[in-house]
């Protein structure tokens, strides 16, 4: 658009026109008819046209249809005598420029609107700033609304002014209830003074933000607590506007701190009040507490103790050298391992004086699973040494005869076959079993059958020479070691002297018993080249003499292998029994004298036909180990006891029921998921399952056997172990094992009601269960007096036949049916 000269006159009309062209504002004229009649150089700019080009055109014909959309409005408001300012803006096409537009009516003389004024300002860089500013309240928004932890804007008397979901579920309230009320409403009485303190000093400008760990009352009552953050916003004239709180829910960690503590202190209490002594250590083995006992002990007292090395302290010396022990701390810390008890060892104290004690040491992990520090746990056994002398004595002694038990025979026969190899000579080894024994057993009953074991035993070691060794195996087997023999014949006399020695009759309880041996012999190094093969030819040829007739004895020999050939006939007819369903289970009740009543039962195998048994349990189940059967057999007995448990648990009541299992099937690799399968599929609960071990199970199985036994345990199984105090478990790893009941073998029990030691021994295993926790039953109670002395032991629980046999599944619901009803016949012969 070309710019007119300055006017060559001072006419006013003349230089208004100028300064119109010449001005930067956008300005525009159209008529009636909607024609431009003027338009100024910035508006045909900002509109993309040559002034020119607008001069007596339409305007629908000269702009854009979509910016005449936004401008024909004003104008036919202007042309009706409104005048008008655009309520919305006037955007170019391009998006990149915005107006707003003011339409003013040309009104002439008598009224006559003769056209329209039209202004334009540019507001386009208000409108950026206005988007930003849109962009940005929309993100705090956002932010604001889903932030995961509480926000609120709070004005300055406490009234909440804006507050986002999370702090509505953290309260309990919904956001209308809490825009409604005050933050004073719902925090805890306890923390309202403190937090109006603390607002105070932000409003008086003491401080501008603060940080509190408050708590709040939710709508449900509960309390909630909470880390809150508060800062202040003020306006320009620095007047307080609101505050913005940030509200995180700690009531988890809280929660957890309060665990934490709790537990705290019940170790410190638990440590101030066991029987034994304790230190910790950091991981430089500097001490770090002791308990009073540990004081009393080390003459060290605690504030003395620590900071101090644990050598100092704690100073351990061989009982007969003197010389220092090292500390088992040392390889619990540096090798990240339990360290079992320590026997043997001197304590010596800060005065001067020693203590014989035994001790264990463990690492102290942190959470994530490193070494943080030590703990040694350790006790006086001054007291406690005669008792485990004596029983270091039975476990390797059999408690009934006296004679060494099979584990100081294993080691006497070594030691022999070792002498006779290096000297050149012969050693023998007699193999001696009680002809017809079951039978009397069960005839006249355990207590006759112990009596004449006795008498035996005395008779066969009177009949030997003085250098032999007589053990008992166990049952009715007696195994004589003759270190030291000429030849076969030597070992024939002495098996002809006991045989002489018992052809007298046995008085038991007024009756003359006539008993007869069945005695197999084998001679080193004719026979066998080492212990084991020693002890099993004559066990061979000790079968080979009651095939021949018993009331004899026989040499083994390269072709007898009757003890084979009867295992493989008892192995096939094991298997013809499995396909007939002949094993069954037989149930001995468990009783508790205190309640009164049956409450539990142990299954135990029976191999039966017609109610007689094929071969007793002794016979078969080692065959069954031996072959692989026992396996599927324990299996089919567990699933079999599960599956009638808990059919008397919804006829009668719930009773527990004990299944022994063997080490090769505890063993298996998939012992725990059958397990897992039996008591999914007999809908047994498994609190009312336990399962028995023996000692050596547990002894000899290694970390595998540990684990496996915590496994079992998270299902909810009991544990126990059987025959306990036999000599195999040591009590250092009885403390990491999860076993929950203690059953104290019938041999120490046979003897409680009149021997001494007996009673002391059984005594002490009570009170050991009873110190760690653990059930405690007797089994083999045969009569009252025994019965009583274990219940004023604090040994309730009993089984034996003074309480009855083991019986099939059904006279068992009969017996417990009659308790159940009343029938005080709790003790049964």
């Amino acid at each position: 658009m070309r710019l007119p000269a300055p006017p060559a006159n001072d006419s006013p009309t003349d230089w208004a026109a100028y300064l119109l062209d010449r001005a930067p504002a956008m300005m525009a004229y159209v008529d009636t008819s909607l024609r431009y009649r003027f338009a100024s150089p910035a508006y045909a700019a900002w509109m993309g046209i040559q002034g020119d080009g607008l001069i007596g055109r339409r305007l629908e014909e000269a702009i854009a249809p979509s910016v005449y959309a936004r401008i024909e409005p004003g104008v036919s408001a202007a042309l009706a005598g409104e005048p008008m300012v655009a309520d919305r803006e006037i955007r170019r096409d391009d998006g990149k420029r915005h107006a707003q537009a003011t339409f003013t009516p040309d009104v002439g003389e008598h009224g006559v609107i003769r056209g329209v004024s039209i202004i334009l300002a540019d507001i386009s860089g208000r409108h950026v700033l206005e988007a930003r500013l849109k962009e940005s309240e929309r993100r705090f928004s956002l932010a604001f609304r889903h932030a995961a932890i509480g926000m609120a804007l709070v004005q300055p008397d406490g009234r909440w002014m804006q507050v986002n979901e999370a702090l509505s579920v953290m309260l309990g309230y919904s956001e209308q209830e809490l825009l409604t009320s005050a933050y004073q409403d719902i925090t805890h009485p306890d923390d309202l003074a403190t937090d109006l303190s603390l607002v105070k000093k932000v409003l008086a400008g003491e401080r501008a933000s603060y940080h509190l760990e408050k708590r709040y009352l939710r709508r449900d009552g509960q309390v909630v607590h909470a880390l809150l953050t508060v800062s202040l916003v003020r306006d320009e004239h620095g007047e307080p506007l609101y505050f913005i709180s940030q509200v995180v829910d700690i009531s988890d960690r809280k929660a957890f701190e309060d665990a934490l503590f709790r537990e705290r202190e019940l170790a410190e209490v638990t440590l101030k009040s066991i029987g034994d002594a304790v230190i910790t250590t950091d991981p430089n083995l500097i001490v770090t507490s002791l308990n009073p006992i540990a004081e009393a002990m080390t003459g060290w007292s605690s504030h003395e103790a620590v900071g101090r090395p644990m050598d100092d302290i704690f100073q351990l010396r061989d009982p007969l050298t003197r010389r220092p022990i090292p500390n088992p701390l040392i390889t619990a810390v540096t090798k990240n391992t339990i360290i079992g008890l320590t026997t043997d060892a001197i304590l010596v104290h800060r005065n001067g004086f020693d203590s014989p004690i035994e001790d264990s040491a463990a690492p102290i992990h942190d959470h994530a699973g490193n070494v943080v520090g030590g703990v040694v746990v350790f006790h006086d056994v001054s007291e406690t040494r005669a008792l485990a002398l004596k029983m270091a004595h039975l476990a390797h002694h059999d408690t009934l005869t006296g004679l060494p038990n099979r584990a100081l025979l294993q080691s006497r026969m070594e030691f022999a076959v070792t002498v006779a190899a290096r000297r050149n000579q012969r050693a023998a080894l007699l193999f001696v079993d009680i002809d017809h024994f079951k039978q009397i057993n069960d005839s006249m009953g355990h207590a006759a059958g112990d009596a004449l074991l006795q008498e035996v035993a005395r008779r066969i070691r009177a009949a030997v020479r003085p250098d032999d060794t007589v053990s008992r195996l166990g049952g009715d087997e007696f195994v004589a070691l003759l270190p030291h023999v000429d030849g076969a014949s030597d070992a024939a006399t002495v098996a002809e002297r006991v045989l002489e020695a018992c052809s007298e009759a046995v008085g038991v309880d007024a009756s003359a018993l006539a008993i007869s041996f069945s005695i197999g012999i084998s001679v080193y190094p004719d026979d066998a080249v080492d212990a084991e093969s020693l002890l099993r030819n004559a066990d061979t040829a000790m079968y080979e003499a009651k095939m021949q007739g018993r009331n004899g004895y026989r040499f083994f020999n390269a072709s007898m292998n009757e003890r084979n050939t009867a295992r493989v006939r008892i192995e096939v007819e094991l298997r013809k029994a499995l396909a007939r369903n002949e094993l069954t289970l037989h149930y001995q009740p468990k009783v508790d004298v205190n309640l009164g009543t049956v409450v539990g039962a142990e299954a135990l195998l029976r191999w039966q036909v017609d109610g007689e048994d094929v071969y007793t349990p002794e016979q078969f189940i080692p065959v069954a180990e031996d072959c692989g059967l026992i396996v599927p057999i324990g299996e089919w007995a567990l699933r079999e006891a599960c599956r009638q448990a808990e059919i008397w648990a919804r006829l009668y009541r719930p009773l527990s029921v004990s299944v022994n299992v063997s080490a090769l099937q505890f063993q298996h690799t998939r012992f725990f998921e059958s397990l897992r399968t039996v008591l999914a599929e007999t809908g047994l609960h498994p609190t009312l399952l336990e399962l028995e071990l023996t000692e050596r199970t547990v002894m000899e199985g290694g970390d595998h056997i540990a684990d496996l036994l915590h496994r079992i345990k998270s299902l909810g199984v009991s544990l126990s172990l059987d025959d306990f105090g036999t000599g195999y478990c040591s009590l250092s790893y009885l403390k990491h094992f999860p076993i929950d009941t203690l059953k104290i073998d019938r041999t120490f029990i046979r003897d409680v009601a009149w021997d001494n030691d007996s009673a002391a021994i059984v005594s002490a295993i009570i009170a050991m269960g009873s110190g760690m926790n653990k059930q405690v039953l007797a089994e083999g109670v045969e009569s009252m007096e025994q019965a009583s002395f274990l219940s004023s032991a604090g040994c309730p629980q009993m089984q034996g036949f003074l309480f009855g046999k083991a019986v099939p599944a059904r006279e068992f619901e009969e017996r417990i049916s009659a308790v159940d009803m009343g029938d005080p016949r709790v003790p049964q012969s």
